[in-house]
């Protein structure tokens, strides 16, 4: 059996604990003592408690013990990614693959999370592999049927992943755009925030259909301009985790969005969410993104405003749909009326 240790104990990294139980030796470790306390003692998960976890997973605040499976998930939030790659660096080497599955961008660098582990980790572990894709843990860790992406620029390492990972309820793709997977998890949260504030508004499916559209076709030109590939956009780690995020009572990026819709406050929606917004952190190093590559986002920008700078949803909502008519597409590959 594979030995698979789990770095964070919230509702994805113990979802994927859950699921991989049945056929690997799963470690769970967290860095807050009182969750592998509260695990042990009743193996339900706060944020999850139709399910009973399986015997089959430990639970650990021993780090030494966490980092001696081959394969190490790290499943803490974006924010401690880079604190938790200096925890384990003594303790890793070539022998492990790291696989992350945060999804995010560190704040001052706007790294993805895969670059972070390496700027950390350096040339003592080098396979690391993004595992990301429309993966709910709400559904996971009861077995529901689930497509994820297992992404690297050594294919060989997400094809590793790709074996260990499928199993009867999930089923496993590779793709070799590390970046473009990743760049597609983070800015998918923010959409999923906007597409929230426009149900909270009192807005409907069309609205919400269109800030799904918009929203893919606004990362699909960002990553384009970073240099990754269309397809990664259009595929699970895109337009697919973008759907199920904007659209899922699942999604607390979502429901922090509706909140706000609703007349909520930003720190009253996360609080009442209980649990990390991404879309949050991701907006201004998405906004320093843009502003490199030139790239307009004004989906971003519109979040940016009413998360950062104190604008009214409903007013920003307006003003975005008054901007400047244009075009969808921007190349015509045939010849159309009225076109030179």
């Amino acid at each position: 059996m594979n030995n698979i240790s789990i770095l964070g104990a919230g509702t994805w990294g113990t979802a994927i604990a859950q699921m991989l139980s049945s056929y690997c030796n799963v470690t769970v470790w967290s860095a807050i003592e009182s969750e592998i306390d509260n695990l042990n003692a009743t193996y339900i998960h706060p944020n999850l408690r139709d399910v009973k976890l399986s015997d089959n997973i430990r639970f650990t605040k021993d780090i030494t013990e966490a980092c001696q499976s081959e394969y190490i998930v790290m499943a803490v939030p974006s924010v401690y990614v880079r604190s938790t790659a200096e925890t384990i660096h003594e303790y890793v080497d070539n022998t492990k693959i790291i696989i992350d599955v945060a999804k995010g961008l560190e704040k001052d660098t706007c790294f993805t999370m895969t670059e972070v582990i390496k700027d950390v980790l350096g040339d003592k572990c080098t396979n690391i592999v993004a595992l990301t894709g429309p993966t709910h843990a709400e559904e996971v860790i009861k077995g529901m049927l689930t497509t994820i992406v297992s992404a690297s620029e050594n294919i060989e390492n997400a094809r590793i992943v790709q074996k260990v990972f499928t199993n009867d309820t999930m089923r496993v793709y590779t793709n070799p755009d590390t970046l473009g997977v990743e760049i597609c998890g983070c800015i998918k949260n923010i959409i999923a925030m906007a597409s929230g504030i426009s149900a909270g508004l009192g807005y409907g499916d069309n609205i919400r259909s269109a800030l799904i559209t918009r929203g893919c076709a606004e990362m699909t030109r960002l990553g384009i301009a970073m240099g990754c590939m269309p397809q990664t956009f259009y595929g699970l780690a895109g337009i697919g985790d973008l759907i199920v995020t904007a659209s899922s009572t699942h999604s607390r990026n979502n429901r922090a969005g509706y909140y706000i819709g609703q007349g909520m406050t930003v720190d009253e929606a996360v609080k009442t969410v209980g649990m990390v917004v991404e879309g949050i952190n991701a907006i201004k190093p998405v906004m320093q993104l843009a502003e490199k590559y030139g790239v307009e986002m004004p989906i971003v920008e519109g979040m940016n405003d009413v998360i950062y700078n104190g604008c009214d949803a409903k007013t920003t909502a307006e003003k975005m749909f008054r901007r400047e008519l244009k075009s969808e597409v921007e190349k015509f590959p045939f010849n159309v009326a009225g076109i030179e």
